[in-house]
């Protein structure tokens, strides 16, 4: 990683943090971008540079977690039209990591679940973007001749069973990796 890219990521990390501090401190509602902006000692400009708006930042990495998605199935090998069984497997290692790297900072994992259960405009903003993973996923499998059927069944199997682990887990990070799998684990019985 070159020096302005490690600066870039610094100043994205930053506005992060100082977004999650001053949320826990005057509640989402009361705090701005200019807020944000200033707590993490970067212009406005810097901020858009980043995020598009304050509920972005609570979002931040989605976006990488679907990039990956996209990317780890589309390189994935497959020696013709994935079954709903082949499709459910896929995204359940896909689900896995993406529990896990939602994970990795607890405390951060904690902080963003409760905004979200907080706040309805967050909870609108996570199922918008649960959706775009679905048919991102939903194209995916239609471009590998999946039939329609499991092209779009299996994401949305996946779908239902890590919100099933996530209501399971309670806002636990240590629990929603694990409850997600229980409940794929429950589809082969």
């Amino acid at each position: 990683m070159s020096l302005r890219e490690r600066k870039q990521q610094r100043a994205r990390e930053e506005i992060i943090e100082a977004a999650f501090d001053l949320f826990a401190e005057r509640g989402y509602a009361n705090v701005t971008v200019a807020d944000i902006a200033e707590r993490a000692e970067v212009g406005r400009t810097t901020f858009f540079r980043y995020f598009g708006d304050k509920q972005e930042v609570v979002f931040a990495g989605e976006q990488d977690w679907l990039d990956d998605v996209t990317t780890r199935h589309r390189a994935h090998e497959h020696t013709g039209p994935p079954t709903l069984t082949e499709a459910i497997a896929m995204l359940r290692d896909t689900v896995a990591a993406i529990c896990a790297s939602a994970t990795r900072n607890p405390g951060h994992y904690l902080r963003r679940e409760q905004l979200i259960a907080e706040n309805p405009e967050l909870e609108d903003r996570s199922a918008r973007k649960q959706r775009l993973f679905t048919s991102a996923i939903t194209e995916i499998l239609r471009e590998q001749g999946a039939s329609a059927s499991t092209s779009a069944l299996a994401p949305q199997i996946a779908l239902a069973c890590y919100t099933a682990g996530r209501l399971i887990a309670a806002g636990d990070p240590a629990l929603l990796g694990p409850s997600v799998d229980a409940a794929f684990e429950q589809l082969f019985r």
